[in-house]
């Protein structure tokens, strides 16, 4: 089983080989959770939209919320992540 530190960094590989041509601005790990079963880590990043004007408050920001293998680091989806 991968740790949550490996976990991690899988997702946010996986994050810039999706998104190669982007220069994500702040990008920050929010959330880590082993599933009850086990078998999954649920990873969220967060980052400032691209095009976003920064001096607006508060900063318009992406979540991105990964689904990773907890016996190998595959990752097993990407979604967008709602935070209200």
């Amino acid at each position: 089983m991968i740790d949550a530190r490996k976990a991690a960094m899988a997702a946010q590989e996986y994050l810039k080989s999706v998104y190669p041509e982007t220069q994500f601005q702040n990008l920050q790990l929010e959330e880590v959770e082993l599933t009850d079963d086990q078998k999954f880590w649920l990873i969220t990043f967060s980052f400032i939209s691209p095009g976003a004007m920064v001096f607006v408050h508060p900063i318009p920001k992406d979540y991105k919320l990964f689904k990773i293998r907890a016996d190998n680091g595959e990752v097993i989806s990407m979604k967008i992540r709602q935070v209200k």
